[in-house]
């Protein structure tokens, strides 16, 4: 799914700015999708090229003018009909997986350090983003919010509690394994004739 589409949804939740949009899939996308103020605002002047947004701006005393977004009919018609059309795929993109399949590479240290810093972002993510989301200010409370977006928050939630609690688990005998392990060239030599003798 593009910018484009998800602009389009969040738009259908209200009107807002380029920042306003961004702020929502901080605070409700960031633990399924990622999207930056780079690829947002070319996406904006698209629908707005295309009749899907309409822009007013807002004169600021002091500051930039700020230009306001809201969906069309027509938009609404084109995000339906991407969404109908949209494949349901599942796509994960994780650095920290890939700093875990090379562990035996980094130091002990710097590997407790980086597991550790993963737990502290998912702990974030799980009481403090989510629940902010829920819970927001002047926003929907959990009962208003629509059955699609209780059960995508709720997926994440699950996610992220499952991977939370594997990393915990696995953490002790993973940093054990490391440290026991010989160290530079040895280990890539030893990596080097299991792989041959495969």
């Amino acid at each position: 799914m593009d910018t484009r589409t998800l602009c389009l949804g969040v738009l259908s939740l209200g009107e807002m700015s380029g920042y306003d949009i961004k702020k929502c899939l901080e605070a409700s996308f960031r633990h399924f999708f990622q999207a930056s103020y780079g690829s947002i605002y070319p996406a904006l002047a698209e629908l707005a090229r295309k009749g899907y947004v309409r822009v007013r701006t807002i004169v600021q005393e002091g500051r930039p003018d700020k230009k306001v977004y809201s969906i069309t009919p027509a938009g609404l018609e084109a995000l339906r009909a991407e969404l109908a059309a949209a494949e349901p795929r599942h796509r994960v993109r994780s650095e920290f997986l890939v700093l875990m399949f090379f562990a035996h590479h980094l130091p002990p240290e710097r590997l407790a350090e980086v597991i550790d810093e993963m737990i502290a972002r998912w702990e974030r993510i799980l009481f403090e983003d989510l629940a902010a989301f829920e819970k927001a200010e002047g926003g929907p409370g959990v009962g208003e919010l629509e059955p699609g977006m209780r059960f995508a928050l709720g997926f994440g939630r699950t996610v992220l509690s499952a991977a939370l609690a594997y990393v915990r688990r696995q953490r002790p005998g993973l940093l054990r394994e490391i440290a026991e392990r010989p160290s530079g060239e040895d280990a890539a030599a030893d990596g080097a004739i299991a792989g041959a003798g495969d």
